[in-house]
């Protein structure tokens, strides 16, 4: 789990929706909507359900969130306030008053994060895992820290006074740095040095011995000052840490994209500095200059008498102790496949398959290109690439099959937030190897997740698709949920084709027969479809809306699924991120029910079901994957996917299977109430774990209806027959 956060803190504040008159009383404001998805990560540090280092590693995701929020959100927020931009949220605030409220919120929750390590780290000491304080280094232990100071800390420190003759330096993003005031022992001169951590040493050192005891890289370097600074008496010290403005604008006159990006990721890294974290009992004098020198007063200020860095608390989790992480899971090839010897496009041609990652092994989609590259009959392969990671075996099947003499096209987006520099490096790769690589469009992100291989068969050529909502990253598979559909479908294939047409040669899409896509026609598709559900009640049928996304912002969007509540539609959402819809308020919102779920797994799967004049789930529901989020962003500046879904066995598989087991889910879930606050959802005498269910059952082939059947089903989610 390195992030549970995948598609980040994302976002072009230049172009957010603005708070219609007299509409402010009817959204959460986003910003304090995700500081809420991050309080529930925080909460799981605190769950005890939960082996104690994946405790720990929540408290490190925790903090890495939060840092990215001030990098992309807060550095945007405060770009506005500083060009006096007054321009109003959905919810009616000005960036000012988005930052009044924000800084509070993240002050208290960073608070909190203090508050989860000092309890954590007790724990972790019970069970012989130590990070060890100043008080506790003596002896032995004093003895090889000096060495190993001497030998492998020292010479990498570049300890920089701090007088007129040696300015300010420049501290990077995220940069962690010490000061100290000394005093020269021969005849008290004061000097004020400051020492830059190098990112290259961990954040801990870990002892010697069968015992776990660590010290923290800081605690080391303060110890041991006297070598640092041989002649000088130690007067004061100090401790800070900044977050700089790490977002990166494209300009419509952008000619050359790689070159600008290039350009643009070197300028980033000197972005201007968002917050400044101090230690509380910094010297005063000390503190003022590192204000200033730190741009304080632009800066959002906090201090802390905790630990900087709360992100670098993911080293300790890497310790080898199984007994206190989650049982290791090993996920599923896919039994369809292996039923047909292995060979993905045999399967795929017999009928359409679903995948549900992580319990199904993401191997299957490299299993698919694997076999596309080294297939005879295969002339071409086009593929949408957002992120790939870093060792990315997606990459070498599309190289391997370039150098095989296949047609390969790989759409790479430079615009995946903090992923440019690895995707410009995968797009050098790729283009060495004879692949065609097309960037997409300047402003909008392809953000959608399609793969279409061509094969020559003996009754013509036939298109094999992939259509996923998740990221063709192979790391991020085995701790998100995703589905991954295959299909070999010609009208699927005449329109991923259209699709790629789109993206590489922006010609327009005519006559698309199953998907809808961002930015055409996406969200008039999905208003349709609820429009069919308020039609449905108001003839004295059912009407029902069951979705499940990361995030939902887009006002229109909301402002349907309002109308449909007050129609009688019965709206179950299981949101994990940001909601901007309010849900549970008499006469706007009461027939909607908004809930997330947080575990062992990330949900990051995109779904719409709507109940076509029956109670969900019905074999008749429309039934929908998506690569996007119900966000201003996916339907008007990225470039996305919506598949129905038709194939029976599929269509049964999500209802019945994937959604009703959000829905149930008891053990992880949380309410969203009509204040705003979330509410952790008892259990009861029937407890429902969705991840643990499907560890145990990871294969959906053949299983039909039977959650639904089980009974287990909230009587709140069965919509009562109207008449």
């Amino acid at each position: 789990m390195d992030d549970y956060n995948p598609e980040h803190i994302t976002e072009d504040f230049s172009r957010e929706t603005e708070a219609e008159p007299g509409t402010e009383d009817r959204y959460f404001n986003r910003e304090l909507s995700w500081l809420g998805f991050n309080e529930r990560v925080l909460e799981e540090a605190r769950n005890t359900a939960h082996p104690l280092l994946e405790r720990l590693r929540f408290l490190s995701i925790s903090g890495n969130n939060l840092d990215e929020f001030f990098m992309v959100r807060v550095a945007g927020l405060k770009g506005q306030q500083l060009q006096g931009v007054e321009m109003r949220s959905a919810d009616g605030m000005t960036p000012g008053q988005q930052l009044t409220a924000v800084s509070a919120r993240a002050n208290a929750l960073m608070d909190e994060q203090q508050l989860v390590w000092t309890e954590l780290r007790a724990a972790l000491a019970d069970t012989d895992i130590h990070v060890l304080t100043d008080e506790e280094i003596v002896g032995e232990t004093e003895n090889w820290l000096a060495s190993h100071f001497q030998q492998h800390i020292f010479p990498v420190l570049t300890p920089q006074a701090l007088d007129p003759a040696h300015p300010f330096p420049f501290i990077p993003n995220k940069g962690f740095s010490l000061v100290f005031d000394l005093q020269r022992k021969a005849d008290g001169e004061p000097i004020r040095e400051l020492l830059m951590v190098p990112t290259t040493l961990p954040r801990f050192v870990r002892l010697p011995g069968e015992t776990a005891r660590y010290v923290a890289i800081e605690t080391i370097i303060r110890r041991f000052t006297d070598i640092l600074f041989p002649g000088y008496d130690l007067i004061g010290q100090g401790a800070f840490r900044i977050i700089r403005d790490s977002d990166i604008e494209v300009e419509e006159e952008a000619e050359d994209l790689v070159r600008y990006f290039r350009s643009a990721i070197k300028r980033r890294r000197r972005g201007r500095v968002i917050r400044l974290k101090l230690d509380s009992d910094i010297p005063s004098d000390m503190e003022d200059l590192i204000r200033r020198e730190m741009g304080g007063d632009d800066a959002i200020v906090a201090e802390s008498s905790g630990f900087l860095g709360v992100a670098d608390l993911e080293q300790l989790v890497d310790e080898d102790r199984p007994d206190l992480k989650f049982p290791p899971f090993n996920p599923r090839f896919p039994e369809r496949i292996r039923e047909h010897g292995g060979d993905c496009f045999a399967a795929i041609k017999t009928k359409d398959i679903v995948v549900h990652h992580p319990y199904e092994t993401f191997d299957v989609v490299v299993a698919l290109l694997k076999q596309a590259a080294e297939d005879p009959d295969v002339v071409a392969i086009k593929q949408t690439l957002y992120r790939a990671g870093k060792q990315s075996a997606v990459i070498r099947a599309l190289i391997d099959a370039a150098e095989a003499g296949k047609s390969v096209t790989a759409v790479v987006e430079l615009k995946a937030r903090f992923d440019e520099e690895q995707n410009l490096l995968w797009a050098n790769a790729l283009e060495r190897a004879g692949v065609q690589v097309v960037y997409g469009f300047i402003e909008w992100k392809t953000h959608a997740k399609v793969t279409m291989v061509v094969r020559k068969e003996e009754d013509g050529y036939r298109t094999y698709c992939h259509f996923g909502t998740g990221n063709y990253h192979p790391v991020t598979a085995k701790i998100y949920t995703d589905l991954s559909f295959f299909t070999a479908d010609p009208r699927a294939g005449r329109d991923a084709a259209q699709l790629f047409n789109y993206i590489t040669g922006y010609v327009q899409p005519e006559g698309l027969e199953l998907i809808s896509m961002s930015p055409r026609d996406m969200r008039d598709d999905l208003m349709k479809l609820i429009d069919v559900e308020i039609a449905n009640v108001r003839a004295g049928k059912d009407g029902a809306v069951w979705a499940k996304m990361n995030s939902l912002v887009d006002p229109a969007i909301i402002e349907k699924l309002y109308e449909a509540s007050n129609e009688g539609v019965e709206v179950d959402l299981i949101i994990r991120g940001i909601c901007c819809l309010k849900p549970g308020v008499p006469g706007m919102s009461e027939n909607i029910r908004v809930r997330s779920v947080i575990g062992r797994f990330l949900e990051h799967s995109r779904i719409a079901c709507f109940g076509n004049g029956a109670a969900l789930p019905n074999k008749n529901a429309h039934v929908l994957i998506s690569s996007a989020d119900w966000m201003p962003r996916n339907f008007d500046r990225r470039v996305e996917y919506m598949m129905p879904i038709e194939n029976p066995t599929v269509h049964a598989q999500i209802l019945d299977q994937v959604m009703v087991a959000n829905l149930i889910d008891n053990e992880q879930s949380w309410q969203l109430k009509s204040d705003g606050s979330y509410e952790r959802i008892d259990p009861g005498e029937r407890p429902f774990n969705l991840h643990r269910y499907f560890m145990t059952n990871p294969s959906l082939s053949g299983r039909g209806a039977a959650l639904s059947e089980q009974g287990s089903m909230p009587k709140k989610l069965h919509v009562k027959r109207r008449g």
